[in-house]
């Protein structure tokens, strides 16, 4: 059975964080709300109290009744989880006369052990708090300080409870506190005793098996979006079931240039049963005259589950819907401070589970993007499929803005082509995180030879992320840039001119629409 580490959500914006750094010790973690612990069976070998927004000083400040983890497992307290262990205990905790952010260094570190093993006086912290803690609860003692901050992290007593309690003021998650995952994996391997074997081989062994228990003997079907999470996901399922896996493979006239049949060749040679479904004239039916980006969204996906709810009636004996949900996708949505917790829709999906009636499987719901991916090569998922780039789900139809037809797919179709092959040409693919091309619904004047042209302008967008959330447009070298707009005017009969957004997520978002 799997060890775990619990992480308590206290609404701070690095909570995800400090799930990916106890990841990164081969360790798996569970990231749930503060008000719904569940209960701490054997798996459950330490917990950690994330950061807030909120200050323990306040009416409305995030409680948790921590006799039902202090003493039961291991527990880190990192900054409002700390400060929220010292109030509860009987300490002092103030509110600074200024916020304490940014970075500091470690000036005293009173006990070396276990906790600070490896991590030398003078390492450099990151402070993100409103409140400190001016005295410790008696049952606690000191163990380390900054310039600014005396009490910058702290333990329970030997002996004080059933198991180790240690706080820190600092974010260890984050990449400005230098030995922030030396101190994590002090905490993780020393004191709450994990093993670290959770790997790819590990999770890929564990999920097939789980998978087989889940589903039986019955058949699961599962919409595929050429895309990596999907593909893991199917791969999974096929590793499991076999043949009880159908898949379709939707075409909405929005893909990119000869995308439909390049993924069902790549799926074929894994040896996945797909369905390939041409149903793009209906999509541009639809579509026809309608501009409005939300509208456009909605008529796309009303029509996906249409297409996939008529091809489903054909089948027989479907008990599970396959879906490519990965864990970003179920904690985003989860609030820290309602009792209720909703799980997003996936964006291919929708209502489909409720219409066809039929229960959710999801093997990949457990990882983090990057996780998938590193599943993805164990599974010896092909290249082309496990580095691909993210795609929205309603395709190019938000990448043409105003009205899609026929023409103007092709026309970005082209330039899309002409844009991430030459990505792949000149080594640049993998060192950006998501790229495409816009199609602009205006015309301007061009010169091509000695004639006057008055054509649509394309945009090449490309960005650096790690989850999507934020990104920073990629530099990438003017030669290229150079390279690309050439071939696209050159090549392609509507376009005379090409721009590079240099925009970064905020104020833009990655896509324009």
């Amino acid at each position: 059975m799997n060890e775990k580490i619990l992480i308590l959500d206290f609404g701070s914006q690095y909570t995800q964080l400090i799930a990916r750094r106890v990841r990164e010790l081969n360790t798996y973690c569970e990231i749930v709300p503060f008000n719904k612990l569940p209960d701490l069976d054997e798996t459950v070998k330490g917990i950690i109290l994330s950061g807030s927004p909120f200050s323990v000083k306040e009416e409305n400040a995030l409680k948790l009744e921590l006799e039902k983890v202090v003493g039961k497992r291991p527990v880190l307290g990192v900054c409002y989880g700390a400060q929220l262990i010292a109030d509860h205990y009987g300490g002092e905790v103030q509110r600074s006369e200024k916020r304490e952010y940014g970075k500091a260094h470690l000036s005293k570190i009173h006990a070396n052990g276990s906790f600070f093993h490896e991590v030398e006086i003078g390492s450099q912290v990151w402070m993100s708090h409103g409140d400190t803690i001016v005295e410790l609860p008696q049952q606690f003692e000191l163990l380390a300080s900054t310039d600014s901050v005396e009490v910058a992290a702290f333990r329970s007593k030997e002996g004080a409870f059933g198991s180790p309690v240690y706080c820190i003021q600092f974010h260890p998650e984050v990449y400005h506190t230098l030995d922030g995952l030396t101190i994590l994996k002090n905490f993780v391997h020393n004191i709450a005793g994990c093993r670290g074997d959770w790997t790819p081989a590990h999770f890929v062994e564990d999920s097939i098996a789980n998978l087989k228990k889940q589903i039986g003997n019955e058949r699961v079907l599962m919409g595929l979006s050429g895309g990596v999470d999907s593909t893991v996901a199917a791969e999974l399922l096929h590793r499991a079931i076999g043949d009880r896996l159908i898949c379709f493979f939707v075409d909405n006239g929005l893909l990119r240039k000869n995308e439909f049949q390049e993924v069902l060749d790549s799926y074929k040679t894994m040896g996945l049963n797909v369905v390939g479904i041409d149903a793009k004239e209906l999509f541009y039916k639809e579509l026809a005259g309608e501009a409005d980006p939300e509208k456009k969204r909605k008529i796309i996906g009303r029509v996906f589950i249409e297409v996939f709810q008529a091809e489903a009636k054909k089948l027989d004996g479907i008990t599970f819907l396959g879906q490519g949900t990965i864990y970003p996708d179920v904690i985003e949505s989860v609030s820290v401070h309602g009792p209720s917790v909703t799980i997003k829709s996936h964006h291919n999906v929708g209502g489909l589970p409720d219409l066809l009636h039929l229960k959710i499987v999801e093997p990949l719901r457990s990882l983090f993007k990057d996780e998938v991916r590193k599943v993805g090569r164990e599974l010896g998922i092909p290249h082309e499929i496990n580095s691909r780039h993210p795609f929205p789900g309603p395709g190019l139809g938000i990448r043409i803005l105003g009205d899609i037809t026929p023409e103007n797919v092709r026309l970005l179709q082209e330039a899309d082509a002409i844009f991430i092959n030459g990505l792949k040409k000149f080594d640049l693919y993998d060192k950006v995180w998501q790229a495409g091309a816009m199609l602009l619904p205006i015309r301007s004047v061009g010169v091509m030879g000695d004639e006057r042209t008055y054509e649509q302008p394309v945009v090449l967008r490309a960005v650096n992320s790690t989850d999507g959330m934020t990104a920073e447009w990629s530099r990438l070298p003017y030669d290229f840039l150079a390279s690309v707009s050439n071939e696209i005017v050159n090549n392609i009969k509507g376009i005379n001119r090409v721009v590079f957004d240099i925009s970064t997520k905020p104020p833009a978002t990655i896509e324009w629409e």
